[in-house]
């Protein structure tokens, strides 16, 4: 025990006095923390995901059924929906006493009185803009924790002024979760269930995303300064070492550094484990009662990080170096490869781009041309960056011999006599620069169905909005709420039907006039596309058979008779004379004072804009999980190329001397760390956002320019920090040189 807490402290006294020894501590830091923090989000995800399926079963009503269809105590239930502007759907519950000392759901300690609503808390805030906290009749208060799967659901019970009728929409719940019996699924509120992703999916992600890019870190932060150690692993051997002995000095090492990012992980785990945690980018927030059911699990997260950080420096310590380290330079040849794998890049890309053009849309052929093109450009691109740096170097060179500069001679020679090395540099981020564009250009194609919406609002925005009143309403209420839309028309469109075969459109004469439309005696048909974009936007969301449009003149008595009498299938539309846009969280408010349940409304086409904003929010994590994989690939490249360069820092001290100045370590380091970096992150970036062009739904991309300078942005920021670092410590080495001798 005695020599092995020698050997220990052997390793530590060796880590700090490494050549590299500071920036194996740093790489060795930053891998152990980054996989602490990996392997806490995958924890993290199993935790959201069982904890939001206890609360849904808990919450989800029990339907009477058998000698429960008797029971003393019972609550008239219907389950609605709702949503903000560009927002996603939320479920809206109305709730009513029914029988004896009825049930409430978990969230509520009380009954709200007639009229009354009870919101969440994160709705509350993201809908202030909106006056959501009156929408639906007063305020009376929040729902709890339990009755909500997570901290940012958004979720409405309501009272309705009327109580509500034992109509066949409303269903009669006994309780709620599987202690008051059989819960009906059907009867469940919020739409989470339906919205979310799988859990496999988002664990793919996270161990895609974060877990590989840092256990690719952990290996370069592992070999980190292997040069020296590997000298000194071979001097141990010499001397009689055992393995044992040498793996101690090599735990002693690194042991320091994956301690502190461990503990430092384990901070993280333990603010998230008792605080709330709100995730940047995607505002979600990290429920901790959902993660402290999992607390061992998460808290094991680091200390499996640094187990798993010192058996990689362990093994890469005692595996015997490749027998290609010897100091004979390599023949030219050897890297001839580089140069045709480079010359076969622009063919790649140009066969991903514009080879599925040659093929029908609707044939394999087309996808698999595409993912062949993709497949060569992962192949021939960091060959291709390493080509474009050698050559760089050449032209360094030459520029160093003619103007006398020996740092960028030396750095062109450098450069252009390691071509390899900065295609292995490179590899790991140009190749996660192309998955995380196809990735965001596919979550994006999901929600395909949301483009002509899009279009739709861009063309009209809301100057005409869409109604349908739930659960019916009378003529003297449709009246009403027409009076409480001053300056507004109104039409009726009723699809194809009771012996009708055209869409019909019912309106006065001013409301017709506002939509470039004749003002019959009684009525008329249209076989055109109407003229007014209003009105053709109306026909388009509207289903119906064949091009005709009936019109049909009808006073305001009228038109309030026939959508009531139609109910649900007819669509009544609000719109201005003058063109101006309509607020429709007012309208929705005055619809809730009126109506009973309220109305579904807002512009043509708009709840496939609703229907998509799940995708939206998933690709929001695709992007952060992705920036982050990103960056720590950015990093893991940077800090091998800086440590390949640090490792011949000694060799080049000489240079201060004969140069007269330490420029040269700026230069060279620029050469090995910053410029193969920052090609990869911008030309990687240009390539990956033209190859995930063509992943389109009626000719619309899914790459914004924000996401094409976000990414370039996190490669150049970090190639740009470990330049800086790399120049530092091979100056500070090339201070500490002296002539033999001296």
């Amino acid at each position: 025990m005695r020599l092995a807490r020698q050997l220990l402290h052997i390793g530590r006294i060796a880590g700090r006095r490494a050549e590299a020894g500071s920036v194996r501590f740093v790489a060795l830091l930053l891998a152990t923390l980054t996989l602490a923090l990996s392997l806490g989000s995958l924890v993290a995800v199993h935790a959201v995901y069982a904890g939001k399926e206890e609360r849904r079963t808990a919450r989800t009503p029990v339907a009477p059924d058998g000698a429960s269809g008797r029971a003393a105590h019972a609550t008239a239930w219907l389950v609605g929906s709702d949503s903000l502007d560009g927002e996603r759907r939320f479920s809206v519950v109305y709730l009513a006493p029914y029988k004896g000392h009825s049930p409430l759901p978990p969230g509520l300690d009380r009954w709200p009185e007639p009229g009354q609503a009870v919101l969440s808390p994160e709705l509350r805030k993201a809908g202030a803009g909106e006056d959501i906290d009156h929408r639906y009749g007063q305020l009376a208060g929040t729902i709890g924790e339990q009755g909500l799967d997570e901290p940012s659901e958004w979720l409405v019970y309501v009272r309705p002024r009327d109580g509500l009728s034992a109509d066949r929409r409303t269903d009669i719940v006994t309780g709620f979760g599987p202690a008051a019996g059989r819960v009906s699924a059907a009867l469940e509120p919020g739409s989470g269930r339906l919205d979310d992703k799988p859990e496999s999916m988002f664990q793919a992600a996270v161990a895609g995303m974060l877990v590989l890019p840092a256990g690719a870190l952990l290996v370069v932060a592992a070999r980190t300064g292997a040069h020296t150690r590997d000298r000194r692993t071979a001097l141990v051997a010499a001397l009689g070492g055992r393995r044992l002995d040498r793996a101690l000095i090599t735990m002693g090492e690194a042991g320091p550094p994956a301690a502190l990012g461990a503990v430092i992980g384990a901070a993280a785990v333990a603010a998230a484990i008792l605080h709330d945690v709100r995730i940047p980018y995607t505002d979600y927030i990290l429920s901790s009662s959902h993660l402290r059911h999992y607390g061992w699990g998460a808290v094991f997260a680091p200390l499996a990080a640094f187990l798993i950080a010192q058996a990689t420096v362990v093994i890469a310590d005692l595996t015997p170096g490749r027998s290609g380290s010897g100091t004979r330079p390599r023949a030219a040849s050897r890297n001839t490869w580089l140069t045709r794998l480079a010359v076969l890049c622009p063919l790649a890309i140009i066969l991903a781009v514009r080879g599925p053009d040659l093929f029908a849309s609707d044939t394999a052929l087309r996808t698999l041309t595409s993912w062949a093109g993709i497949g060569m450009t992962v192949l021939t691109l960091p060959a291709a960056i390493a080509t474009v740096v050698a050559k760089s170097g050449n032209l360094l060179t030459r520029r160093g011999r003619a103007l006398g500069l020996p740092g960028t001679l030396v750095a062109g020679r450098r450069t252009s006599a390691h071509p390899g090395g900065t295609a292995r540099l490179v590899t790991g981020v140009s190749i996660a620069l192309i998955v995380l564009m196809q990735a965001i250009a596919w979550q994006g194609l999901f929600g395909a169905q949301t483009t002509e919406a899009r279009r739709t609002l861009d063309r009209v925005g809301r100057s005409v909005v869409t109604m349908v009143v739930r659960g019916g309403a009378s003529a003297s209420a449709v009246a009403e709420f027409l009076a409480g839309a001053p300056g507004t028309e109104a039409v009726l469109l009723t699809p194809p039907g009771g012996g009708r075969t055209s869409l019909t459109l019912y309106g006065d004469c001013a409301a017709l006039t506002a939509l470039q439309l004749p003002c019959p005696a009684h009525e008329a048909r249209i076989d055109m596309l109407p003229a007014d974009p209003k009105l053709r936007e109306l026909v388009r969301w509207t289903p119906h058979r064949g091009p005709k449009l009936l019109i049909r003149r009808v006073d305001a008595r009228k038109l309030t008779e026939h959508a009531a009498s139609a109910g649900g299938s007819a669509t009544l539309a609000v719109l201005r004379p003058d063109g101006k846009p309509l607020s429709v969280p007012t309208l929705k408010r005055l619809s809730y004072e009126v109506f009973p349940r309220g109305a579904v409304m807002g512009a043509p086409g708009e709840s496939q804009l609703t229907a998509g904003v799940p995708n939206r929010d998933q690709g929001r994590w695709s992007a952060l999980f992705g920036m982050v994989g990103i960056a720590v690939l950015a990093a893991t490249a940077g800090l091998s190329a800086m440590a390949e360069f640090l490792r011949q820092g000694r060799a080049l001290a000489p240079l201060s001397v004969l140069t007269g100045g330490l420029r040269v370590f700026r230069t060279s380091a620029a050469w090995s760390v910053l410029a193969p970096l920052a090609l990869a992150g911008t030309a990687g970036t240009a390539v990956a956002a033209a190859l995930a062009a063509p992943v389109t739904a009626n000719g619309e991309s899914y790459i914004t320019g924000g996401m094409i300078l976000s990414t370039a942005g996190v490669v150049l920021v970090v190639s740009v920090f470990l330049w800086g670092w790399a120049s530092r410590v091979a100056i500070r080495q090339a201070q500490t040189w002296r002539p033999s001798g001296e």
